[in-house]
């Protein structure tokens, strides 16, 4: 495992070679494949955590031990529409790991995309919505950086089944690289378990990966456990008035 996690060290970014060093990371731990990834990219590596799922939480609290892991840049996007526990989450990560973590908005306020767009948006034209509040902070986010750590697994979705350990992330110009990507949710949750890493307490609520207040709701068995693409359910919340979009980004 020594000889794959040495190989292909450097900044090519070729898909051909990516997808070879990828065959060569099969089977790692997580841990072996965040240290190739640290020790391809330094500081030009970023890890994604939007603090509404166990995995993201798990790859911080990997990185936190890693040595080298400081050199990575982690952020999250804010979409202005975030529930207050995943906030409070968020803020609980910050003072435990002591990794700073760049909280990363979209360009337009809630208030300013309801002044332009009208309310609501998210239940009338979904997909503009994700493009201003999610897309596009995120291309932003990534502009610049070589590696890109996420917590993607294959048993997730059948789309996701031949998600490869490192592969060019054409879309956003980047490799994209999924350490925990051949675990399951079961190891996911044990490792969180063992390390007291704390998770988003709505998990334990029948929601599977919390995204915007909106559109995401709780999951029945067998279902897609990403966030609904539009509008369900919502839970109410302190401070909301009736509509989540006069939430202030």
């Amino acid at each position: 495992m020594a000889e794959a996690l040495e190989a292909g060290r450097g900044t090519t970014q070729d898909p051909g070679e990516l997808a070879r060093i990828s065959t060569r990371l099969e089977g790692a731990s997580p841990q072996e494949i965040l240290g190739w990834a640290v020790g391809r990219y330094g500081n030009g590596l970023t890890l994604s955590v939007s603090f509404g799922n166990a995995e993201g939480m798990v790859l911080l609290d990997m990185l936190s031990r890693l040595d080298g892991g400081d050199e990575a840049r982690v952020f999250t996007l804010d979409t202005g529409f975030m529930f207050e526990e995943t906030v409070r989450l968020r803020e609980e990560a910050t003072e435990r790991y002591g990794l700073p973590i760049e909280v990363v908005r979209p360009k337009l306020t809630v208030a300013e995309q309801a002044g332009r767009y009208g309310e609501g948006l998210y239940e009338r034209q979904p997909d503009l919505c994700c493009r201003m509040r999610k897309v596009e902070p995120q291309e932003r986010a990534l502009r610049g950086y070589g590696g890109w750590i996420t917590g993607i697994r294959r048993d997730q979705t059948p789309q996701r089944a031949r998600t490869p350990v490192v592969g060019w992330e054409g879309r956003f110009g980047v490799a994209k690289v999924a350490p925990l990507v051949s675990w399951s949710v079961e190891q996911v949750r044990g490792y969180a378990k063992k390390h007291d890493v704390p998770l988003n307490p709505l998990l334990e609520q029948g929601y599977k990966s919390i995204g915007c207040e909106p559109c995401t709701r709780p999951v029945a068995e067998g279902e897609d456990p990403a966030p609904a693409a539009g509008p369900g359910p919502r839970r109410p919340s302190a401070g909301c008035t009736s509509s989540a979009a006069s939430r202030s980004g």
